[in-house]
């Protein structure tokens, strides 16, 4: 390991989802721990709290005294942070050993038996179901986690005898090829990060070199209908939601205040479940869990106990409000198809009911490229509340804002506003059905607008 020798870990963004995740697991094997990041959150003050020193300033003299030695101290970056950041470059300047989260990802992973979760959606509400199945049914898992695990109220799971690692596999800068997983996973292909990619081949080229790495012998989970050249040596096993040609599939089902009982058939055998949380597209995303857990061989009654005690993951298909009068649900889809998915599952539990959403789109690259497609998916709600663009990591882009999304969304009610006015234009109207919808700092309205649900 490039980390056996050294005492200490430096996280130059460390607030990440990913990024802390790495933080906590190195805090768990006795690494001195620290990092920057550009604000603080409630996952760095958690991060704090476990003991880690996290400072927010981008000022090189703020690195602790003990993580100043090149020889002793390893130091991980996302790409997320610029390359400007006066940190990174003063590692880089003095001869320190750095290297991106995914490398790091990477060297944890392919010790273990890997089960590696790729697609351009549903990677996290998959891993952190496939983690909860193992843990719940005592084969146990270490798992590294794109979101917040209700049940582990954590994004890392740590087993202290074995060797199974699960990990999202992200297609973001083809970060996934780091990984050469046992399993491989694959729920999704749309179109994305082409600000990476450039065409559509060369995406599904990076999935298919995702695929080549799995071990021989290895096995493959992937939605029936993927446009992908599957490799000759995997043993390859399809889901569909209702798709009787595939593998596993879901031969009936019912829902009861948006959670579903369902029949699962399976290549060998059928039996039933329940989910513990909402929505028809998590139960598209159990069912990828429900084949890898079988595949490894968890029993079927466990299978079906564990999904029951499902309780989710924040920011995803996440309830905040659900009484007679009103619901609020918050969700971290920032893709057409995410937003389809999400509103489609929502439309479902509530027909009839009028469905507010408010969206902040992620990144002016994907919104430049994916205009027309954000257009007709929240086409699909009643009324919208558009946010200007959370810019992340990107630079803006000239004649790039979220008006050219707003000109291709059909509905006469719609609005385009700054985040500070959100409050007030809510005020004016009374939501039924509303939703949260993002990957910016949205997230940082959830509260105030579940107190604000709660007191209307």
């Amino acid at each position: 390991m490039i980390w056996a020798n050294l005492d200490s870990v430096y996280f130059v963004g460390i607030g990440g989802i990913g990024m802390s995740a790495l933080a906590r697991f190195f805090r768990h094997r006795g690494k001195n721990v620290a990092g920057y990041d550009r604000t603080s959150t409630e996952l760095t003050d958690q991060l704090a709290r476990e003991g880690i020193d996290i400072h927010f300033l981008d000022q090189h003299a703020m690195i602790p005294r003990a993580f100043r030695d090149p020889e002793r101290t390893l130091v991980i970056y996302t790409p997320a942070v610029s390359e400007q950041n006066s940190e990174l470059n003063y590692f880089h300047d003095h001869g320190f050993r750095v290297i991106k989260r995914s490398t790091a990802l990477g060297e944890v992973f392919n010790a273990g038996h890997g089960i590696g979760v790729a697609g351009t959606h549903g990677k996290t509400s998959v891993s952190t179901m496939l983690a909860h199945v193992m843990s719940d049914a005592s084969i146990g898992c270490n798992a590294f986690l794109g979101g917040i695990s209700k049940n582990f109220n954590s994004n890392i799971v740590i087993h202290p005898i074995s060797d199974t690692i699960i990990a999202e596999a992200d297609e973001y800068d083809r970060s996934f090829l780091t990984l050469f997983p046992k399993i491989a996973v694959v729920t999704s292909v749309d179109d994305d990060h082409m600000d990476i990619y450039g065409t559509r081949r060369n995406l599904l080229e990076g999935f298919e070199k995702f695929l080549d790495q799995v071990s021989e012998k290895g096995k493959l989970v992937i939605k029936h209908g993927l446009e992908l050249q599957i490799p000759g040596h995997l043993e390859v096993f399809t889901y569909a939601l209702d798709n009787p040609d595939a593998d596993y599939y879901v031969s009936s089902r019912k829902s009861v205040m948006g959670k579903y009982h369902f029949t699962v058939r399976t290549p060998m055998d059928i039996f039933e479940t329940s989910l513990g949380v909402p929505g028809l597209v998590n139960v598209e995303n159990a069912l990828a869990a429900i084949a890898v857990a079988d595949q490894s061989g968890v029993p079927l009654e466990k299978i079906s106990s564990a999904l029951e005690g499902f309780r989710g993951v924040k920011r995803r298909f996440d309830v905040q409000v659900w009484n007679e009068d009103r619901v609020y649900i918050d969700d971290y889809a920032h893709h057409p198809e995410e937003l389809k998915a999400f509103i489609g599952s929502v439309r479902e539990i509530f027909p009839g009911k009028k469905i507010t959403g408010i969206f902040q789109p992620h990144l002016f690259t994907r919104t430049r490229d994916l205009a027309e497609a954000f257009g007709a998916s929240l086409s699909m709600l009643d009324e919208l509340i558009l946010l200007d663009i959370y810019p992340a990591r990107e630079a803006p882009i000239q004649g790039i804002t979220s008006g050219i999304i707003f000109r291709e969304v059909q509905l006469a009610e719609k609005v385009l506003i700054k985040y500070e006015q959100l409050m007030n234009v809510l005020k004016e109207r009374n939501p039924e059905v509303l939703l949260t919808m993002g990957a910016g700092d949205i997230d940082r309205l959830v509260e105030p607008l579940k107190s604000w649900m709660e007191r209307k």
